[in-house]
């Protein structure tokens, strides 16, 4: 079972690595007064580690081209690493996850001015739970929480991975997920599906957009055919990219304009784009604000109430409470500040 000391020592060494990588970077000089020409965009590294500079290099350089910057990739999978780059200037950009987005906006500057689509266009995935597709398991053994149950979780910031499945099936069942399963691991998407498939783990979270990824290759797919789904959640937002808020105007614009416009339009560039957008399992971005991030907000907040109702603490609950009032406060007022989509022009009728 993963215990708090665990979780702690977890953190501990997460805050370590970033410190090292922050560490090794000298502080960036004063900026000129047309702005920098070179900048470091952070990339938060999902499934597909191995491959994630060949995958996201076309990118770079189309990004190189339109806005005449030159582009440090920084790769990393560790929530607190991107935060902490970011927060100390070492990095000036991102695509962040929404929760590391959420962060991001909190501790370091961070502005949101895109997010990203699916391949068709559609916004959001979905939080899911594996089994063998040969498993007897089912979704009311899970909840049993009997201690009989091998359970693979996501990072304790991660989105789809562990804050969904506590607010949306978890929490409404009154389930602590520590203290539930006879053992319960803390991965990534992926090691939870290596998991499930080898048999270590009875069951784990994970998300479809993980899924759909291991239909690009053969032997992916021959794994997610050991698969089956108990359980999926409603749609999540996708991720975002934000720059540092004190970034120069000029900077910000150029990469405001690179990224909505990439992949849009008709013609062999656009589809070029799209092809490289595809491969990400992304559409075409959309523009964003702190709006979008608002979904993320209310899980952590609803996971911060339950947390802090479990430890019995009157002032963190208080805290916590405050926290979900104001996130539901800022969900109404961007909803009475959207303007409903006009209907469609009726059909002109066909004249006698």
């Amino acid at each position: 079972m993963l215990t708090k000391t665990v979780v702690k020592a977890v953190s501990a060494l997460a805050l370590g690595v970033a410190g090292l990588v922050l560490g090794s970077c000298s502080e960036k000089p004063a900026e000129a007064p047309g702005g920098p020409k070179e900048i470091t965009f952070s990339i938060l590294s999902f499934e597909k580690s191995q491959n994630l500079d060949k995958m996201w290099q076309p990118i770079l350089a189309d990004m190189e081209k339109q806005t005449g910057l030159k582009i440090k990739p920084f790769y990393s999978s560790n929530y607190t690493s991107l935060v902490e780059a970011m927060r100390f200037n070492q990095v000036q950009a991102g695509f962040f996850s929404s929760s590391s987005g959420l962060d991001a906006m909190k501790r370091a500057t961070g502005e949101v001015f895109a997010h990203t689509t699916n391949p068709d266009g559609s916004d959001g995935y979905e939080s899911i739970i594996i089994v063998r597709a040969d498993s007897r398991l089912t979704l009311d053994d899970v909840l049993k929480c009997d201690h009989k149950i091998n359970f693979g979780i996501g990072d304790v910031k991660s989105t789809s991975g562990t804050i969904v499945p506590k607010v949306h099936l978890f929490l409404p069942h009154a389930i602590d997920t520590d203290n539930c399963f006879r053992s319960i691991h803390s991965g990534s998407h992926q090691n939870n599906v290596e998991g499930v498939v080898a048999g270590v783990y009875d069951a784990a979270t994970a998300n479809t957009d993980t899924l759909k990824e291991l239909n690009d290759t053969p032997e992916g797919q021959a794994k997610a055919a050991k698969l089956k789904v108990l359980w999926s959640s409603p749609p999540i937002p996708k991720g975002v990219i934000e720059y540092r808020s004190d970034l120069n105007p000029a900077v910000k614009e150029k990469l405001r304009s690179f990224f909505l416009s990439y992949g849009q339009g008709t013609g062999p560039e656009a589809d070029r784009q799209r092809a490289n957008l595809k491969v990400m399992q992304w559409g075409a971005m959309q523009p964003a604000d702190a709006s979008y991030l608002l979904p993320e907000r209310l899980l952590e907040a609803t996971v911060a109430v339950a947390e802090a109702k479990k430890g019995g603490d009157a002032g963190k609950i208080a805290k916590a409470q405050a926290e979900l009032d104001e996130v539901k406060k800022a969900q109404a007022v961007a909803a009475s500040n959207t303007v409903p989509q006009a209907p469609a022009d009726a059909p002109a009728s066909a004249s006698r």
